[in-house]
């Protein structure tokens, strides 16, 4: 399957933003666009859809950008956590470790 890809003046219209805001959610670590050889920046639709929740949470929800910042990192470990339940063989120390791991994540980023 092809992935659509948009240059940053693309992504900026697409979204309704200016190209400097994704420059700032860039230097934030918010989104990780991809680079061209020419250093041009790259964004394929799953970056589209991370800066539309982006968006809707500063936007409509009025999150500032420090708590979209552990938001997304929420999500990121509750996304690795997913498949890890699915196919947890709860004998193997390695999958034990890998949970744990995973939940000492979660519990730091939630204050616990």
């Amino acid at each position: 399957m092809a992935r659509e890809i948009f240059l940053i003046s693309m992504a900026a219209r697409e979204l309704g933003m200016h190209p400097q805001t994704l420059r700032k959610y860039e230097r934030l670590g918010l989104v990780r666009p991809l680079r061209t050889v020419g250093s041009m920046r790259v964004y394929t639709n799953e970056e589209i859809k991370r800066l539309k929740v982006i968006k809707y949470l500063v936007d409509e929800l009025g999150i500032n950008l420090s708590g979209v910042q552990q938001l997304l990192m929420i999500s990121e470990v509750v996304d690795r956590l997913k498949p890890l339940l699915e196919e947890i063989d709860f004998q193997r120390p390695s999958h034990r470790r890998a949970l744990r791991k995973e939940m000492v994540r979660l519990n730091r980023l939630l204050g616990h």
